[in-house]
């Protein structure tokens, strides 16, 4: 009975998905099944030729996991799903195999009825061909979807370098931010975003919070501004409150403080907070909002106080 094997790629990079590649070899021995070997070394145009095969002569199937997925559950359960979507192709096809092979030392399997049917093994790729074969369609996958994103965000380089972490990607990211398929769990990307994992928020700080920005949202109001969106949120960064007037569009974080026992609320302004500010501000501008690219983003900061929530201070940072 045949075996299934099993192979990642994408596990380090800064960018991109993370890719699951899946197959079991026709049961006759080809001419190409010699060439098989890992993904890593093999030149480009023997990958593709292969991959042609493989796709043609096999039964195969890809797991994705997106970036905004691996940041939220983190590399080694990402693997797992990746592994699960790409058996579950498999499946669908109902071709037969005696046993899954998986490349490496953990079964990304376990807990699931496959567990008694799977093995690991510590450079698969270059000892048993199915897991070569694996190694190769998941390269040519996510390498040409990293070839289409370099078009969608020519300013990268992720044709050259496929979203690993070159000296170019990071010059790249430091110059232009950080596009949707940036992975901001890993560095720098997490430096550069301010991300955090996810914490509950309770529902009175959701309340207090919301009713500072709209203090402010009517304060700025009366100074003239045309408020545009409040408590703007995404999965990787939100803004308080974002306002425009005459041919400036404002970006302002809003601090609360119940007294000043503990400080000022603008006290909360650190550095890391600043590097955070920046970057939501670029994404907004770059990948939601590029109507307003002609404007002059600032950053402003705003302090709200007290029980009757009175505004301390209000003023740009940049």
């Amino acid at each position: 009975m045949p075996i299934l094997g099993i192979d990642e790629v994408g596990r380090g990079p800064l960018a991109g998905p993370l890719v699951i590649g899946a197959v079991i070899l026709p049961p006759n021995e080809r001419p190409w099944f010699s060439d098989l070997k890992d993904s890593k070394k093999l030149t480009t145009k023997k990958r593709e030729t292969l991959n042609e095969l493989i796709l043609a002569e096999s039964t195969t199937g890809l797991g994705w996991v997106a970036a905004e997925e691996l940041d939220k559950f983190g590399i080694t359960e990402s693997l797992k799903l990746a592994t699960r979507r790409a058996v579950k192709q498999i499946q669908s096809l109902h071709t037969p195999f005696s046993q899954i092979i998986i490349d490496g030392n953990i079964n990304f399997l376990a807990n699931t009825p496959l567990e008694k049917h799977t093995s690991t093994c510590i450079k698969g790729d270059a000892k048993i061909r199915e897991i070569s074969a694996a190694s190769i369609i998941a390269k040519v996958a996510r390498d040409h979807y990293m070839i289409t994103l370099a078009t969608k965000y020519p300013d990268y380089g992720f044709d050259k370098h496929v979203g690993y972490g070159t000296k170019a990607h990071r010059d790249a990211i430091y110059k232009h931010g950080l596009t949707p398929e940036h992975r901001r769990s890993f560095e720098p990307c997490k430096s550069i975003s301010g991300f955090t994992t996810p914490t509950k928020i309770t529902k009175n700080t959701t309340k207090t919070g919301q009713r500072a920005e709209s203090t402010v949202a009517e304060y700025l109001k009366s100074k003239g501004h045309t408020i545009i969106e409040q408590n703007h949120k995404t999965p990787y960064y939100e803004i308080d409150l974002i306002s425009v007037k005459d041919d400036k569009i404002y970006f302002t974080e809003v601090k609360y403080r119940k007294n000043s026992i503990h400080g000022n609320g603008i006290d909360a302004i650190t550095t890391a907070k600043l590097n955070q500010m920046h970057f939501a501000t670029k994404s907004y501008l770059k990948f939601k909002h590029s109507e307003f690219k002609n404007y002059q983003p600032l950053l402003a900061v705003a302090s709200v106080t007290g029980l009757n929530y009175q505004i301390q201070t209000w003023f740009p940072l940049s």
